[in-house]
């Protein structure tokens, strides 16, 4: 069991991986708890409204990989949930909300679980000191506790260093199918075969990199546009950064030297040059069942607008009929009302003697009045239970409009949801088939074109000149500036007050030095 854990923002970018069906053979969604939404774009975005309403936590999300180990048998749903519980007792997580994701890779099933760090009913973000440590210590206890056996590069190392790679690094294998190791040899190589510094320079040019400057001295700027700096390339100890720089200033001081983004469009210049572009026949059946599949995922998330179309209408339409209904029996009741008592009237109206001592002895004025009276209280009644009524229908109106409405855009955000994955996909696809360009183009050797650009001379016939050139003319020019006949053949360097300004610079802030 390897885990591999981070705390994180950007749950939709993080959502939109996880749900890459591309990169992945299967995609299953197990779990949503804690969120009202059951999708991940719609949880993940819920969690980071409470991070920002409650808290000022912007690494809202703490996200943990679980993968077996591939030599070992395969582990049950029950073993992953019981790591996932020890996990969350092991970090405070217990009751936070959570969702779990199952992937299956090359034949090979692992677990993502994705916990929100904010504690809603305290206000503040879970905080998580030490959790590689804690996940190692619950690696250990989960391997014994379940005889498993602990794969050997889940050792610490004799140095103590963690050997696991970056976000940056990974993703820079993945588009170019060259690891960190191999990059390492070749630049090490390249060091240890070189007596001077325009030998290193050309032996870097024919493995396919370029030397820059950036925030740090002398970085690395491979054939695939990668970065790098210089000393952490090359993997000997006995080397360090001072011996480096040391070796290089001289001939190839920083300032003379291309920055990174110009290097990054030279050999991008370069590699236009020498990659085919064409759409290969499998890039295009490719394609195309990537297209067959999305049009299958997003039929039937239409399908289901559709419905939910139809089924809002439905409701609509049965909530009015209803209303209606109920205002025309209160009409009626009111009416019926009206004509019984009316009836009651004319059978007890008195006769033509009756009408006449009535009328001598004021009795007929009083029976008037009180029906008057009974008929302005009954109207009254009436007026007030049909406004009660129309109060109550226009709110239940209202509540169906607001509920159809946040439906409505619930489903518009699934969409929007989906678009994004889509255009996941299609880039995942567009960088396995560079990938494997690049592969077939390098011949299945770990090393990159050599960087050499072929350029016209004239009209009938084209040379081809080395990159390392440019860096020989730049730094001829600034060693001529002190000899004795102050000329030069390169190009003009860069002015004095541009060069003493990056000195201050480096000098004020040591951050410069870190790496771009």
């Amino acid at each position: 069991m390897i885990p591999f854990s981070s705390q994180r923002g950007l749950g939709q970018d993080l959502a939109t991986h996880l749900l890459n069906e591309h990169d992945n053979e299967m995609v299953e969604l197990v779990e949503v708890n804690g969120a009202i939404a059951q999708d991940l774009h719609g949880a993940f975005a819920e969690w980071e409204a409470q991070a920002h309403a409650l808290t000022k936590c912007e690494n809202y999300l703490y996200s943990l990989s679980v993968n077996p180990d591939p030599a070992q048998d395969p582990i049950t749903r029950e073993q992953y949930f019981d790591y996932i519980r020890r996990v969350e007792e092991k970090l405070g997580l217990t009751d936070q909300p959570r969702a779990v994701v199952f992937h299956s890779k090359y034949g090979r099933e692992h677990c993502h679980v994705i916990w929100s760090r904010i504690d809603v009913d305290n206000e503040k973000a879970v905080q998580l000191a030490f959790d590689r440590e804690k996940l190692m210590m619950v690696t250990r206890e989960f391997a014994r506790d379940h005889n498993l056996e602990l794969p050997d590069g889940y050792h610490k190392e004799k140095d103590g260093k963690n050997k696991q790679l970056s976000l940056y690094e990974m993703h820079q294998q993945r588009i170019t199918g060259l690891s960190k190791e191999e990059h390492m040899e070749q630049v090490t190589d390249a060091w240890r075969a070189s007596d001077s510094p325009k030998a290193f320079i050309q032996a870097l040019a024919e493995r396919g990199y370029i030397l820059a400057t950036g925030k740090r001295p002398y970085v690395l700027v491979d054939f695939y546009g990668g970065m790098n700096a210089l000393p952490k390339m090359i993997n000997d100890k006995t080397v360090r950064t001072k011996d480096i720089r040391s070796f290089l200033e001289k001939d190839y001081p920083p300032e003379s030297l291309p920055s990174v983004d110009e290097a990054r469009e030279l050999v991008a210049k370069h590699r236009k040059e020498t990659e085919a572009h064409a759409k290969s026949e499998q890039y295009a059946d490719e394609l195309a069942e990537l297209k067959r599949s999305q049009a299958s995922r997003r039929a039937e998330l239409e399908k289901a607008k559709r419905s939910l179309k139809q089924r809002q209408h439905k409701e609509r339409t049965g909530l009015a009929a209803r209303h209606k209904s109920e205002r025309e029996a209160l009409r009626s009741a009111h009416l019926a009302e009206k004509q019984r008592i009316s009836e009651a009237r004319a059978r007890k109206r008195p006769g033509e003697l009756g009408k006449a001592f009535g009328k001598i002895s004021g009795f007929m004025m009083l029976r008037k009045a009180l029906h008057k009276y009974q008929d302005r209280k009954r109207t009254k009644t009436f007026l007030k239970q049909r406004k009660q009524l129309k109060d109550l229908q226009f709110k239940e109106r209202l509540a169906l409009a607001r509920r159809q409405e946040m439906q409505t855009l619930d489903m518009k955000r699934k969409l929007r949801a989906l678009e994004q994955i889509e255009k996941r996909e299609l880039r995942s696809l567009e960088e396995a088939m560079q990938r494997e360009a690049r592969c077939q183009g390098r011949g299945g050797r770990t090393q990159m074109p050599r960087l050499t650009l072929g350029m016209n001379r004239s009209h009938t016939a084209k040379k081809r000149i080395d990159l390392t050139d440019t860096f020989d003319r730049a730094a001829e020019g600034k060693q001529t500036d002190g000899g004795k006949d102050g000329a030069s053949d390169g190009p003009k360097p860069q002015s004095k007050t541009k060069i003493r300004r990056y000195r201050r610079a480096r000098k004020r802030d040591p951050g410069l030095d870190r790496g771009r």
